[in-house]
């Protein structure tokens, strides 16, 4: 698409319903805040951030500044459905990308 995000593991789905998105490197901040169907752009590649977005709903999680995740992250998508993309830009551009094309953050 328009943002050049690169599948890295769980399920490959145009239909991923996107509400908006949510960046942000803690993990209790995104338990607390983001909302379901949203996309979470971060720079963490552990296996914790699968269960983060599976517990919340995330649509997807997006691996910033050309972030590989840990093999074990991807067994975690794969098992619990959890969509992992990655972008080579880091996190304030692309959410900015993503403003212009309307997936916009908590209203």
């Amino acid at each position: 698409g328009k943002l050049g995000l690169k599948h890295l593991g769980g399920p490959q789905s145009e239909q991923t319903e996107v509400t908006g998105g949510y960046a942000s490197d803690m993990l209790s901040d995104v338990m607390a805040n983001a909302m379901e169907g949203q996309v979470w752009l971060t720079v963490h590649k552990h296996p914790n951030i699968v269960a983060v977005a599976a517990g919340g709903g995330l649509s997807a999680i997006v691996l910033v500044n050309d972030r590989q995740p840990d093999p074990d992250t991807v067994v975690n998508a794969e098992r619990d459905g959890v969509t992992l993309l990655g972008s080579e830009m880091p996190a304030f551009q692309l959410a900015g990308k993503m403003y212009e094309l309307g997936i916009k953050g908590r209203e």
